[in-house]
């Protein structure tokens, strides 16, 4: 079977008119998102009626977070000519199943992944790199878009995203870069509100400055646990790097070791292994060698470090299909996942490469954006 690539949609305008142009440009991809996710909780006893009560009770704590993002996804809803619910559900799916969950529906399976990042003392040309494997549903290489929103409050962004959402991975002119995996813990959606996490990824993507990006991080309250690597490469003043791991009421960070990071789906850090119960290996359980894989696989390259040898990591096959790189195959709740892209990106200089369904399929399409080195230059001093 052959994957096209992943579609580049241009959005600018007003948030509204964002995501009408979104939703004009994908309407198949982001139906078919909606009718997988809406289909899972109507063969678990969700209703649509149901799905849309959740759906509005969700507004309120988005536009408590930014308004605008629920005027982009009403805009999605318009433009694509499908029901605001199922925009909301392709942001919020895994926080609209965890309340499904409290009424004993069958539990939602994680989204895996695995990240990695070189700071500029890592890498051959002094440039950061940043990377990251998404395994999830196998239909997802086919419902997957490459947003480059332009903006007129703040940097631009270049994000891999389902069709329909607002940001997954990705870069943006000011030279940040961000993936993120999922986590789980015994803390998880026992708080009553949090902000779902594609908005808080689509905030930190929004970020002029590291600082902002990791306040956005530490002060947004979660209602699930999760991952998340950001990078800033100011092709000035060097670059940083770091990883959060976030339960629901608090979050814990780490720093790359020699200039290198790499996580996957468990936590890793001493502090939060130490006051957390890790509840997710039980699903993805490879996540405990995938990324040491990973770290070994890049280490003898350390100080010259490239694109190239993230793409050869990623596309580790031991233990298949349980591995770095996942060909299609069913999990225990009857879904067909796999790593659905691979995206590799140098942020400082708005350079991003995606591959759709990766082990079947070697195809990189590359996108780009603009880097605004104003903006990188000031950050940098």
């Amino acid at each position: 079977m052959e994957y096209p690539p992943f579609p580049l949609i241009d959005l600018n305008g007003s948030p509204r008119e964002r995501g009408r142009q979104h939703g004009k440009a994908a309407p198949d991809r982001i139906k078919r998102g909606i009718a997988m996710y809406s289909e899972s909780l109507l063969a678990n006893g969700v209703d649509w009626q149901q799905l849309e009560r959740r759906a509005e009770a969700m507004v309120p704590v988005v536009e408590r977070f930014d308004a605008a993002y629920v005027e982009e996804m009403r805009g999605i809803a318009e433009g694509s000519n499908q029901p605001f619910a199922g925009v909301m559900l392709m942001n919020a799916r895994t926080e609209m199943v965890a309340a499904a969950r409290k009424q004993h529906v069958q539990q939602h399976v994680p989204d895996g992944c695995t990240a990695a990042l070189a700071l500029p003392e890592a890498s051959a040309d002094g440039v950061l790199l940043h990377g990251q494997n998404w395994d999830w549903r196998a239909e997802c290489a086919e419902t997957g878009v490459v947003l480059r929103i332009r903006r007129d409050d703040g940097p631009d962004i270049l994000t891999f995203t389902e069709a329909g959402g607002l940001a997954r991975s990705g870069l943006n002119s000011a030279g940040i870069g961000l993936t993120a995996n999922a986590l789980e813990c015994d803390r998880d959606y026992r708080r009553g509100e949090g902000v779902p996490l594609p908005f808080i990824r689509r905030k930190v993507l929004e970020s002029a400055f590291l600082a902002e990006a990791v306040r956005t991080i530490f002060s947004t309250p979660k209602l699930g646990s999760n991952h998340m690597a950001v990078s800033h490469d100011t092709r000035h003043g060097g670059g940083e790097a770091f990883g959060f791991e976030c339960a629901p009421d608090e979050t814990f960070w780490l720093a790359p070791d020699r200039g290198v990071y790499v996580h996957a789906n468990h936590w890793i850090c001493d502090a939060a292994r130490a006051k957390v119960k890790d509840t997710g290996l039980q699903e993805t359980p490879c996540s405990i060698y995938r990324d040491k894989r990973v770290r070994e696989l890049l280490a003898p390259h350390g100080g010259r470090l490239t694109l190239e040898n993230f793409r050869q990591a990623f596309f580790d096959d031991y233990g298949s299909p349980w591995s770095v790189c996942r060909p299609p195959r069913p999990n225990n709740r009857g879904n067909i996942v796999a790593t659905s892209a691979m995206i590799l990106m140098r942020p400082g200089e708005g350079h991003l490469e995606a591959c759709p369904m990766p082990a079947l399929n070697k195809r990189f399409t590359t996108y780009s954006l603009t880097p605004d080195l104003v903006a990188q230059k000031q950050a940098a001093e």
